[in-house]
């Protein structure tokens, strides 16, 4: 089948925003308007979210809608967070970020259902030219200064527990049940029901039976009220 750039003449084929290129992993332009726009918009968000006292819910949560509108039923974060987007980043049901949570999302990052994020957890997406001569700022034709970079998407499954300080660098898929010591730095895809540590993160063993922990069968205390 001919190549649709052969079937399209040049001055019919549509134009691609940078927004098309940064989505679909390749290089782009990171100071082009539509998305400074778009990185303003959300580092504004996560400001007032920041500023806002943790016992007042109905203003934080009104914030996240704006800043996370893919984001499930009973999802949450502590606070302070950073995200580059926002609207990029897809949350599950019932996640919860405990403090200082980083999400680069240049790419898409697709976290599932009821995972955790412990303290200083970094999530980031974008990668940079390894050589100097592309990875360097250089001057647009208007004068303005950018660079190239590009991306990667991560996807983080359902159940998993990722520990303080974790972080998970883009391109990188973790399975779900996984759990992600205290430090990593996941630079590989992890497989699912896996605990997985260390610079670079490997995995350590399969999670399963031995883990089991027996919970507690409380009897709430009466109501002293009553």
């Amino acid at each position: 089948m001919p190549q649709p750039s052969l079937l399209t003449p040049p001055h019919l084929t549509p134009q691609r925003s940078e927004l098309d290129h940064m989505l679909a992993g390749e290089l782009y332009n990171a100071a082009d308007p539509d998305l400074a726009r778009r990185r303003a918009r959300a580092h504004r968000l996560c400001e007032a979210f920041n500023r806002t006292p943790e016992d007042d819910s109905e203003t934080r949560h009104a914030i996240l809608d704006q800043l996370l509108p893919h984001r499930g039923e009973g999802a949450d974060v502590a606070g302070p967070i950073y995200f580059d987007y926002g609207e990029f980043t897809t949350f599950g049901r019932g996640v919860y970020a405990n403090f200082n949570l980083t999400i680069l999302d240049v790419c898409p990052v697709s976290v599932g259902d009821n995972v955790m994020f412990g303290p200083n957890v970094s999530v980031v997406t974008p990668i940079h030219p390894m050589r100097w001569q592309e990875r360097n700022v250089r001057t647009a034709a208007d004068g303005s200064s950018f660079d190239y970079e590009y991306a990667a998407p991560i996807a983080i499954g359902a159940n998993c527990w990722l520990a303080t300080n974790v972080t998970v660098t883009g391109g990188v898929t973790i399975g779900e049940g996984s759990v992600i010591g205290a430090g990593a730095v996941v630079m590989h895809d992890i497989p699912a029901n896996s605990f997985a540590a260390g610079v670079p993160c490997k995995v350590i063993r399969e999670l399963g039976e031995a883990d089991r922990m027996t919970l507690p069968t409380r009897v709430p205390e009466p109501d002293s009220r009553s």
